[in-house]
């Protein structure tokens, strides 16, 4: 069993160092819309593998790599350009990370111009494009991305409107969680949903969970050393 932790959308104030050290989190995931401190910060207090999507109002991470922004964080041994030290880009990925089997897919609904926003069509090429490399392999244990699925832990307004593709998503990868973002339960505990063997929860602004792995197969995603 794997204990995460899950951050999204909201800093979480009371994530102070000595309850992270309680708390001692195996993997830590993000699911967007986070200041790139604040990411640096939690990566800074755990010793673990930090994974993470980017969210509708996170930096423009393609402009920033082809322009080589010198206010972006680089890895010399990540594949996945401008990004927090020690955290890992997995949007359209699948990696295997504290022995867990983890998929990702971040943006949302487009509702105006910005990054990390597609429309439902362009986002159900994001999603062809992960099952293509990913989708015949075994099941994951987690997807995580930053919208939910459409009708399932979405809201009403445009901005808001959860991910069409994502069911076809859950139905080829079958992952035992699927953690999102993007809707503020201002204050409230939002219910889980579920499709099949799949859980869906709302981890704003933080949750930890005991994830049992279910399978392996993939690259490690190799841990930070703290204080680096």
């Amino acid at each position: 069993m794997v204990k995460v932790l899950v951050v999204s959308d909201e800093v979480a104030h009371d994530l102070q160092p000595g309850r992270l050290r309680e708390l001692a989190p195996g993997l830590v995931l993000a699911g967007g819309d986070l200041p790139w401190d604040y990411l640096e910060y939690l990566a800074s207090c755990v010793d673990a593998p930090f994974l993470f999507v980017p969210g509708n109002h996170d930096p423009d991470l393609d402009r920033r790599a082809q322009r080589g922004d010198q206010r972006a964080r680089f890895d010399a041994e990540a594949h996945d350009g401008p990004r927090p030290h020690g955290a890992r880009n997995i949007d359209q990925q699948v990696v295997l990370a504290a022995g867990l089997r983890v998929a990702g897919l971040g943006g949302c609904v487009r509702y105006r111009e910005g990054p990390h926003q597609y429309t439902q069509a362009q986002y159900a090429r994001r999603a062809r494009r992960l099952l293509r490399r990913y989708g015949r392999s075994a099941p994951v244990d987690i997807l995580l991305t930053h919208a939910p699925p459409l009708g399932l832990g979405d809201g009403e307004d445009l901005a808001h409107q959860g991910i069409e593709a994502l069911h076809g998503v859950l139905e080829r990868l079958r992952p035992t969680w699927h953690l999102h973002g993007h809707v503020h339960p201002y204050g409230l505990t939002l219910p889980d949903r579920h499709v099949g063997g799949t859980t869906i929860r709302n981890v704003i602004p933080w949750r930890m969970l005991d994830v049992t792995p279910r399978t392996a197969g993939v690259q490690e995603a190799s841990p930070r050393p703290v204080g680096q």
